[in-house]
């Protein structure tokens, strides 16, 4: 087994250590942070995304995996900026004022990055105002936005509208979740997407910002 494929592996099991010895061994063997990242880091965290959907992994094992991601990233970070390595695209995720709940948000985040997505968490209560002013200052392809009230969901028409109205729609895509949240009501207001978990969230983006 190659050591990109044993990164993997690990990061798999939520082995921070062992992840972040095989990258040094990795980079030993004169690999590029961009080959380890994708072929290691983001390889083992898409079967994290696919075992997580499928319920064969349950959040507290998700978030092993993504400590080991983290582990296996700081030992790359000198590496990415000597060598410039370009990230997959921006990101600015946040749940939207008037609510507090923050743990389906949080995993998309996680995902994300183990996708190679640079992301800006604003993290909860946000103003429509600061996705979109974070957006256009970070230069971000796609926001992401998270409700569990029923009550705070029109922040994401707001957000839609401030785009519109700044024409910016077409080159910032709109992708919102959460549990009262629905393809229905994205389609309502017209965000581009409606992801129903983290990993379909992540699949999403992919498509989006290709």
């Amino acid at each position: 087994m190659s050591v990109l494929e044993q990164i993997a592996e690990f990061l798999e099991k939520g082995e921070n250590e062992k992840v972040a010895e095989l990258t040094k061994e990795a980079i030993g063997q004169r690999l590029s942070a961009k080959e380890i990242l994708d072929k290691g880091l983001i390889a083992g965290m898409s079967i994290v995304g696919e075992k997580f959907r499928s319920r064969e992994m349950f959040l507290p094992e998700v978030l092993l995996s993504a400590k080991a991601m983290y582990a296996g990233m700081d030992v790359l970070k000198p590496l990415f900026l000597k060598e410039g390595t370009p990230s997959a695209g921006k990101v600015v995720i946040g749940t939207v004022r008037g609510d507090v709940h923050d743990i389906g948000k949080n995993l998309v985040g996680i995902m994300l990055k183990g996708a190679g997505y640079e992301v800006v968490d604003l993290g909860k209560d946000v103003k429509a105002e600061d996705f979109v002013e974070t957006a256009k200052k970070e230069g971000a392809s796609a926001i992401g936005m998270s409700a569990l009230l029923t009550t705070t969901m029109p922040v994401m028409k707001e957000v839609i509208e401030l785009l519109d109205k700044e024409g910016l729609k077409e080159s910032i895509k709109i992708i919102i979740g959460g549990a009262p949240v629905s393809q229905d009501y994205a389609n309502h207001i017209g965000a581009d997407a409606y992801g129903y978990d983290a990993a379909s969230a992540v699949k999403l983006v992919k498509s989006l910002v290709a």
